[in-house]
């Protein structure tokens, strides 16, 4: 199946927030187009949509990144593909973006985070070619 991969516009925010949903993270509209115009504004950022039949039905967002102790590399901040399409190649290309968005940024390495429960998603990175390198805690500390 082809989809059709792109930058966001405004006219996606609402397929956005619901695929958002469906990851279960509960926003809003508003912050996500608050959101992606924050990312529009920073050159190392990127957020591209999978479309359908002019209906967006996955979105990915990475990022360049540097670390002191492991050099630059992009990361993906967030994927998602509709839970209707999912195993039809929308995912797939998607990732082929942030290759094609890396090289182009002249990095070589692209990390991703994945929830210990969602084995699913654990799969298909690694039927992509990523390797687990380490399992990690993360802590959130709220500050006024």
């Amino acid at each position: 199946m082809k989809f059709e991969i792109r930058e966001s516009n405004l006219n996606d925010i609402e397929f956005i927030t619901a695929l958002t949903w469906q990851m279960g993270y509960k926003t809003t509209d508003e912050k996500i187009q608050q959101r992606l115009a924050e990312i529009a504004e920073l050159s190392d950022q990127c957020f591209f949509v999978a479309e359908k039949h002019k209906k967006v039905i996955g979105w990915i967002h990475a990022f360049r990144t540097l670390r002191v102790e492991s050099g630059t590399f992009v990361e993906i901040g967030g994927m998602v593909v509709d839970e209707d399409y999912r195993g039809k190649g929308a995912g797939k290309a998607l990732i082929d973006k942030i290759v094609e968005w890396s090289l182009k940024k002249g990095e070589r390495k692209i990390r991703v985070r994945c929830n210990v429960h969602r084995p699913d998603a654990h799969g298909f990175y690694e039927l992509l070619g990523f390797e687990e390198v380490k399992e990690q805690k993360i802590f959130d500390k709220q500050i006024a």
